[in-house]
């Protein structure tokens, strides 16, 4: 299976991943079915029918994984230096308010280290470094709660439509006016 960005998984779930595989390699040794041998590692019969025959024509060392597909386009390092980068705030970067969005990190990922990343790659990332979407800390200091509590008890109901009333109505499904 192949994961975007250069893995996607912990040290600790690549290793979970590996302790299968090789159960797998002891439990091919004692003749057990492929079947069988997924229903109780909890894996699809195709991946141990795939180990199986890595196994056969290479034996114990095929079936070990191989690492990611590809390597992670931003290192550790170069996330730090993004890291940094983010810390100084939009607007040192020429945008005109305090706003990261996914846009954004893009442009400067691409400024700053000439690689090019899907926004969903980026999003991905972020959430592997453990980096979340902003939320604010407190209300904006302009914010006139009076005047909000009017709108919504005044404004509002004219502005959403009329429940439907529950009770008979035409056996019908289509309306009396659409013919």
């Amino acid at each position: 299976m192949r994961y975007p960005q250069g893995g996607g998984l912990t040290a600790e779930r690549q290793a979970f991943r590996e302790r299968v595989r090789m159960e797998a390699v002891a439990m091919f040794a004692d003749g057990r079915g492929s079947t069988e041998i997924a229903k109780e590692l909890r894996v699809s019969v195709r991946s141990v029918q795939r180990w199986r025959r890595s196994w056969r024509e290479a034996g114990q060392d095929a079936v070990r994984s191989r690492g990611p597909v590809s390597r992670p386009k931003l290192n550790d390092r170069l996330f730090a230096v993004l890291e940094e980068e983010l810390a100084k705030g939009p607007v040192a970067h020429g945008w005109p308010d305090q706003r990261w969005t996914l846009a954004r990190i893009k442009t400067l990922i691409g400024r700053r280290f000439h690689k090019s990343m899907t926004l969903s790659g980026i999003s991905q990332m972020l959430r592997r470094r453990d980096w979340s979407h902003q939320v604010p800390a407190r209300r904006a200091v302009e914010r006139d709660e009076a005047a909000v509590a009017g709108r919504v008890k005044e404004v509002w109901p004219h502005l959403e439509p009329p429940r439907r009333r529950s009770g008979p109505g035409p056996s019908s499904r289509t309306r009396p006016d659409s013919r």
